[in-house]
């Protein structure tokens, strides 16, 4: 059976965890999948190694990286948690495949360059993950060699409605295997510090309980340093002005090359390929052709598009290929009533506004308790006291209760690097003016390890 163990242990060398331990048939099959050795060719953080340079990591490496912090916390609750009776809210020790499973698998859906082409093309990388679980692919046929219902659980836990609440916060929470992870391997690769947090500290203080997962009171500031740690990463890397002005750019290039698909005769849409085509038309794109696109696919077209007779998709592809990224200012009380002009700016100096401006909005909450009147209410941190009592995170921390419940958010106006060497009529002077002295401010506010 492919749910057997492995007569031999295969071990995968890891940066972050040392080994990832591979105990498993079914896991070793998932992972020889076609499905997921595509992930090799998807970069955890997009175009992010655009500022910092050794964030080239794929969601390969987090993936399986999931899986090992998973595997860790069903042996350590095996060996300390394990049900004795049907109501003693402990682990049963037949969750452990298919938390491993899902915890390999959360990320299979994820497009090329991750985020930003589900906001160009409108997917759903969870969804699609479901799909590629459930549908006619290698993955599915491994699992159901497991069980003929071992798809739908595996792809339940993804959807969150799995009967174990356990399951389901280890996969999908404010503190689970996926996050755990990506701060730790995203902190090594961009070279930063923020990111790191004592994880082995918090997966012995781990406990399953009959609502979910809970901490014991002895691990209670190291959650609280992951939680900061998390905050901070946002804040300084993934909220990164340089690279979401690259981000800018790759949306609208894309946007450029399928407007001019679109409009194109039959024998001028060439330029797109066999591989894109399926992208770029209007009809649903299915597995198959999803699973063809990663970021060489399209890193593959954009070298070709910089020579495009089209000027602003070859220009648009020189940029991002060179890493001349849009400038921005923040977009604040003071900065908003000049971007009207801003706009009128660009287009004096000869650009087109809709490719070459952009208002980009980041935003994330960093922690919040259990609201249950909100559309999606997260599950919330909790701790087992010596008496036995549970109490929230932010109870306990005052450090984590000042950031609970406030979105971090970042607002701002991008626009060609080179509007700041233009000399503007006097109708724009003083707007020009004030919008040279807030970028002048700006750049001394902003984190920013390259400019």
């Amino acid at each position: 059976m492919l749910k057997d163990k492995l007569l031999n242990e295969k071990v995968l060398r890891d940066p972050i965890h040392n080994f990832i331990h591979i105990q498993d048939r079914v896991i070793l099959d998932l992972i020889n999948t076609s499905e997921f050795q595509r992930l090799r060719r998807i970069q955890q953080l997009g175009i992010t190694s655009a500022v910092f340079h050794g964030a080239e990591h794929s969601r390969f490496g987090h993936s399986v990286g999931a899986y090992e912090i998973a595997r860790r916390i069903t042996e350590h609750f095996e060996q300390y948690y394990l049900s004795q009776t049907p109501d003693d809210g402990l682990w049963q020790k037949d969750e452990r495949l298919v938390t491993l499973a899902a915890a390999l698998l959360h990320d299979i859906g994820h497009g090329a360059f991750s985020h930003t082409f589900e906001h160009l093309f409108g997917t759903d990388h969870e969804a699609i993950t479901r799909e590629i679980i459930t549908g006619d692919t290698e993955i599915h046929t491994v699992l159901a060699s497991v069980a003929p219902d071992f798809p739908n659980k595996v792809a339940s836990v993804i959807a969150k409605t799995y009967d174990n609440p356990q399951v389901v916060q280890l996969i999908s929470s404010q503190l689970d295997v996926d996050r755990m992870d990506y701060l730790l391997r995203d902190a090594y690769f961009t070279g930063t510090k923020y990111g790191e947090f004592d994880i082995d500290r918090i997966l012995r203080t781990m406990k399953p309980t009959k609502n979910g997962i809970a901490f014991d009171i002895a691990g209670m500031h190291a959650v609280e340093d992951y939680v900061v740690s998390r905050y901070q990463m946002y804040l300084q890397v993934y909220f990164h002005p340089v690279s979401r002005g690259m981000e800018v750019l790759l949306e609208h290039l894309l946007q450029r090359a399928r407007e001019l698909y679109r409009a194109s005769g039959t024998h001028e849409k060439d330029f797109v390929g066999p591989l894109l085509t399926p992208l770029f038309n209007d009809t649903p794109l299915n597995i198959e052709d999803y699973l063809q696109i990663d970021d060489h696919v399209f890193m593959t077209y954009i070298a070709m598009w910089r020579h495009h007779p089209d000027p602003i998709l070859s220009d648009l592809s020189q940029r991002f290929l060179d890493r001349r990224p849009l400038k921005s200012i923040i977009i604040n009380d003071e900065t908003a009533p000049l971007l009207e002009d801003l706009d009128q700016l660009v287009g004096i100096a000869g650009y087109n506004a809709n490719y070459y401006t952009a208002r980009n909005d980041a935003f994330d909450l960093p922690y919040d308790d259990y609201k249950p009147n909100v559309a999606k209410p997260r599950t919330q941190i909790d701790f087992v006291l010596d008496d036995g009592s549970h109490r929230e995170l932010s109870e306990l921390s005052p450090l984590v209760a000042a950031i609970k419940g406030k979105v971090s958010f970042d607002k701002r106006f991008y626009f060609p690097k080179e509007m700041l060497n233009i000399e503007p009529d006097e109708l724009f002077a003083d707007t020009f003016k004030t919008f040279r002295s807030y970028i002048h401010n700006n750049s001394l506010t902003t984190p920013n390890p390259e400019s």
